[in-house]
């Protein structure tokens, strides 16, 4: 945790009880950083805030927010008018009720923070803690991060109280596209080979079966071209056309790929960095020879 630095500091307010909290980014994108360059000489493009009305370039602390309103004239912010909206979120995560983690559709979260209690709330958050994963519910709460107050979702996760901002109920778009109001004949055999579909490719999560190839290759490309390699262009899957194709006939391929990439994959048995292999008891041989 040392290396992870505090976003926010406040407490979570459970009933009459106060647990003292620091919060901290869950989550990093390990995205490969690009700067904006002049191609011909590789030389960094560079931005000035300059104001539209004379040109002159304007220091970080004379910025402040704009709000226009429609006769064009603009309402201005400064840090100290935020400071004085009356947020009762503003050092408080409130709980506001606690619900089934199912019943929390996905789509409204936005990021995910990691809790850590203050020494002297380490027993109320452990009782928290502990109380939702008993419960199997999770907290709906509200709390004021960066100057905007946000629904969120507090959660017990590996040891841990995971805060989930959300988004509000208006800020989820409706799907208004045009085949949602037409009559698309379905045949139950197509239905029926898409379950199959399912069926063969069903299986656990594990999210470290998977891993980002677009980075990867990325990364191999900047790699070619420091070391002034030629760059190979993988080709392109074999039968990806983009054009109209035989649903079922589709569905039958599928199918039987699926089957036949499970049937290697259990005959050679799971990949382990260790060397390892799955066993008909459900443990692995690596495990036996470290026991």
């Amino acid at each position: 945790m040392a290396a992870m630095r505090t976003i926010w500091k406040g407490a979570v307010s459970f009933g009459l009880v106060t647990i003292p909290v620091r919060l901290y980014s869950a989550t990093e994108e390990k995205d490969v950083a690009f700067h904006q360059v002049r191609r011909s000489d590789g030389s960094r493009i560079r931005y000035k805030r300059v104001a539209e009305v004379d040109g002159e370039e304007v220091p970080y602390a004379e910025i402040a927010k704009g709000y226009e309103l429609p006769t064009g004239e603009v309402v201005v912010l400064t840090d100290e008018d935020f400071a004085d909206l009356p947020l009762a979120t503003q050092k408080t995560v409130e709980v506001l009720q606690f619900v089934p983690l199912e019943q929390v559709d996905p789509i409204y979260f936005s990021k995910s923070y990691f809790l850590e209690p203050e020494q002297a709330g380490v027993k109320p958050y452990v009782l928290l803690r502990s109380a939702l994963e008993q419960a199997e519910r999770v907290a709906i709460v509200k709390v004021a991060l960066r100057q905007r107050e946000t629904l969120a979702c507090l959660r017990a996760r590996g040891g841990v109280l995971v805060l989930e901002t959300m988004l509000w109920p208006d800020e989820i778009r409706s799907p208004d596209f045009a085949f949602l109001g037409e009559d698309v004949p379905v045949r139950p055999q197509e239905v029926a080979m898409a379950e199959s579909l399912i069926a063969a490719l069903a299986g656990d999560f594990d999210p470290g079966e998977y891993t980002d190839g677009y980075r990867e290759a990325l990364r191999q490309l900047i790699d070619a071209k420091v070391a002034g390699r030629e760059v190979v262009v993988p080709a392109a899957v074999e039968g990806e056309t983009g054009g109209v194709v035989d649903l079922m006939a589709a569905l039958r391929a599928s199918v039987e790929q699926a089957k036949r990439a499970r049937a290697a994959a259990e005959a050679a048995g799971t990949d382990r960095s260790d060397g390892s292999v799955d066993t008909p008891d459900g443990g692995n041989v690596g495990d036996r020879e470290s026991a």
